[in-house]
């Protein structure tokens, strides 16, 4: 009876993800809408060599690459906290073009993410890695996110690895907290915050 039972369940959970996701995406579309800066686009790639899950994560932002890139690297902020997503936000330190920062996130282990951040201006890309991953309850976390012009606005694109207990499902779940809902909602976020920013950094050289 157990046998069976077991047997069913991945049949059930595939179910009710299809239907999540069916479900989801009228108000994915409407918060895309909402935001006025285009699509957010968002696929899963091929793993690296670890295993483990890996996404591409695409949008465009409504503001110059130049003021992007300020604000995307204005690592000691007080509006990360803003993201309904980070509950606490520290800068830690910037050694060369390298740049420590810790956040809590409002779900997942209470415990502080460490992240390392390269920042490499010439080519408006950067580089981050999850430098406590056995803390976190993760095996690794890293990726890189490349600043782009378009259309008088900037395209953002970031790849990301990764791999926790949990990660197929977290990547495949399309309901309030899957990493559909959390990329989406995170696209979006920058795309409102940097608009609402935009005074702040136009003019910082």
């Amino acid at each position: 009876m157990k046998t069976a039972a077991r047997q069913h369940i991945p049949v059930l959970t595939l179910v009710a993800m299809l239907v999540g996701w069916i479900c989801s995406v009228p108000a994915i579309q409407a918060d895309q809408a909402k935001a006025g800066s285009g699509a957010i686009r968002l696929e899963r790639i091929a793993a690296g060599d670890k295993g483990g899950q890996a996404y591409r994560l695409v949008y465009h932002v409504n503001v110059p690459p130049a003021v992007f890139w300020k604000f995307k690297t204005d690592f000691d902020n007080e509006f990360v906290t803003d993201n309904r997503y980070i509950r606490e936000h520290h800068f830690i330190q910037r050694i060369g073009n390298e740049v420590i920062t810790e956040n809590k996130y409002t779900s997942g282990p209470d415990v502080f993410f460490r992240w390392r951040t390269r920042v490499f201006p010439g080519e408006h890309r950067l580089a981050f890695t999850l430098l406590n991953p056995q803390q976190c309850n993760q095996d690794f976390h890293y990726g890189t996110i490349w600043i782009e012009p378009e259309n008088g606005g900037t395209r953002v694109t970031q790849e990301t690895f990764f791999d926790f207990w949990g990660a197929t499902f977290w990547a495949h779940n399309p309901w309030k907290g899957g990493m559909k809902d959390f990329l989406t909602y995170t696209a979006r976020w920058e795309q409102e915050t940097a608009l609402r920013l935009l005074h702040r950094y136009r003019d910082v050289k």
